[in-house]
């Protein structure tokens, strides 16, 4: 993990050589849907749902049976941008700064962007807010969508469009779809290179109506393996939201077919983890979280006309990592990287071929949890061998029966342990404030600390925001690295009860100081559970108010960041969610 940011500061493109000519290179659209599970397809037997624009994907294309992720959200996506494993790359947590991927790492978008690609992302980022961890400063041209690891409201929230806070409009996986199609058809002439990382059936679970009603009181039929209580309210809402999703994958392909272009280009789909709770997911074992099969285990569906077989089934297993050397190969352009990659090219296997080594190890791992998988085998966290082909369930430990098997995957763990895993190291990375490649720097609260009785709406930090402020002694702040000195407008989202304005506050960023009053109650009630199918684990949102402080002259080096109190006339100083650093020079 790396300690300096600041050799960032500018983006070097590269020089790579394309193997193929311009006008030759396929677009390459890729999907990728949020806590969506293996069994939540029609394509993979489950007759509780129906996923036709999906499952078109692997009839006019290939599919691959077996195709593995990381058990959570922000280490798959680091996995496919770079092809590397995530702990290479710094990522260990899916909030407050652990999601950032370092910056060193060159992505999937720089090799695009290299060849000469229009590059776009359009949903949840989730692998760094604040530039050059950005997508804007990954190789994205376009982005539009979020940076956290989780939404509280998917109806017209406030989201970011290449750094700004605008508002949405209406259901957030509509909205990405059609920004997604925008640019698709602005670059046209082109060929570009669109991400679509969707953030559901991730929770809040909220669906537009149409597609709750058919599943509110619908009775499902597929088996569940957990012999927990299962929550079947947020089993319906999940497939409902996973059939929104296949809506939009239906209007995608309609407006590629529309444009001329569903020749000319790959769409890709794929999922971010397993399950997010107990539903149908073909007896495997594990779900989110979990690196036992259940948990890890995605479909990877690829379709170009033409070029891809039609109805393919690929035997060969695969993983995140491999989608950036794969992608890169089937485009005929040069991979963009200063390191070696983890990941393979499958170009072979998906147009009919082999590769050199069908059954190499593929690492799982989560935190404490670690297994591999290699043929048809996987060694779980405890040491047990399971033949997934023969036993999908994981319900029978082989390794006395397999003793050479067993001790090759756990001398290839031990040595990941050793390699790879220390590569982690110890995070001392700071947040990087006022890049001069980009014009705003987000601070939300899902980042800063909070002192003394300052409380957190709630543990998942992701989209919360702070409350019970009413001591001047308590403050909210942020280790930060300000990249470029500079002068900032700075803007402040709160909430204030009536009654309670009136207090004084300072931002103190280095030895710079900007005071302002909190002079306007701004009561709103918390959002979200108007939308909620099901109740909720993560915070609820308020729609926070804007407040200009003032300008701000910042000098480049580290600083600390501290937003307190001066007075407070009355009871909360306010509530905070976020502070917004305008670069104005």
């Amino acid at each position: 993990m790396k300690k300096s940011l600041l050799f960032s500061l500018c983006f070097v493109v590269s020089s790579v050589v394309c193997k193929s000519a311009f006008a030759e290179k396929p677009n390459v659209v890729i999907l990728l849907s949020d806590d969506q599970g293996w069994g939540d397809f029609s394509l993979h037997g489950n007759k509780d749902i129906a996923t036709p624009h999906i499952d078109s994907l692997a009839r006019d294309g290939v599919q691959f049976d077996r195709f593995f992720v990381c058990p959570v959200c922000s280490p798959t996506r680091a996995e496919f941008l770079t092809g590397r494993y995530h702990v290479r790359g710094g990522v260990y947590s899916t909030s407050a700064g652990g999601e950032r991927l370092d910056l060193d790492e060159k992505t999937i978008a720089d090799t695009f962007r290299a060849a000469g690609y229009a590059t776009g992302a359009f949903g949840k980022w989730h692998n760094g807010m604040q530039y050059p961890y950005h997508p804007n400063g990954r190789g994205f041209d376009e982005f539009y969508g979020f940076c956290s690891g989780h939404w509280g409201n998917y109806f017209s929230p406030p989201l970011d469009h290449n750094g700004k806070v605008v508002r949405g409009e209406g259901f957030v996986i509509d909205d990405f779809t059609n920004k997604a199609m925008k640019f698709i058809e602005k670059n046209r002439e082109k060929p570009f290179f669109v991400f679509l990382p969707y953030c559901t059936p991730h929770s809040p679970m909220q669906v537009p109506e149409r597609f709750w009603k058919k599943f509110e009181k619908r009775e499902l039929q597929m088996p569940v393996r957990s012999k927990r209580r299962v929550n079947r309210s947020h089993r319906r809402a999940a497939l409902a939201m996973c059939e929104n999703i296949d809506w939009n994958v239906g209007r995608l392909l309609e407006k590629l077919d529309e444009l001329d272009l569903s020749e000319k280009t790959i769409v890709g789909y794929f999922n971010d983890n397993g399950p997010n709770g107990e539903r149908w997911n073909g007896g495997m074992k594990g779900r989110k979280g979990s690196t036992d099969e259940g948990g890890v285990r995605s479909p990877l569906l690829l379709r170009w006309p033409g070029t891809i077989p039609a109805g393919r089934v690929v035997k060969t297993n695969g993983a995140a990592i491999d989608l950036l050397p794969t992608l890169a190969d089937l485009a005929g352009i040069d991979v963009v990287s200063t390191k070696a990659l983890d990941g393979i090219s499958l170009e072979k296997a998906i147009l009919g071929g082999e590769i050199e080594n069908p059954n190499r190890p593929i690492i799982s791992h989560w935190r404490s949890r670690i297994s591999v998988r290699s043929g048809p085998y996987r060694l779980d966290q405890r040491g047990a061998l399971f033949d997934l082909t023969k036993d999908p369930g994981q319900h029978v430990d082989i390794s006395k029966e397999h003793p050479a098997v067993t001790k090759r995957l756990r001398a290839t763990l031990e040595e990941w342990r050793k390699t790879v895993l220390p590569e982690l190291g110890k995070d001392e990375r700071p947040f990087v404030i006022g890049h001069p490649g980009h014009r705003y720097t987000q601070i939300p609260a899902r980042d800063v600390k909070a002192s003394g009785q300052i409380k957190r709406s709630n543990k998942f930090p992701n989209c919360s925001y702070f409350t019970n402020w009413t001591r001047v002694e308590d403050t909210i702040s942020l280790d930060v690295e300000v990249a470029a000195k500079g002068r900032f407008e700075v803007e402040l989202h709160y909430a204030c009860p009536k009654g309670d304005e009136g207090a004084l506050i300072e931002l103190g960023i280095g030895g710079s100081k900007l005071r302002a009053k909190i002079a306007e109650p701004h009561d709103v009630p918390p959002r979200g559970a108007e939308h909620d199918r099901v109740k909720r684990m993560e915070s609820y949102v308020k729609d926070f108010r804007p407040l200009q402080l003032g300008v701000i002259e910042l000098e480049a080096g580290r600083a600390k960041c501290t937003l307190r109190a001066i007075e407070n006339a009355k009871g909360q100083v306010m509530e905070f969610r976020l502070l917004v650093l305008k670069r104005v020079e």
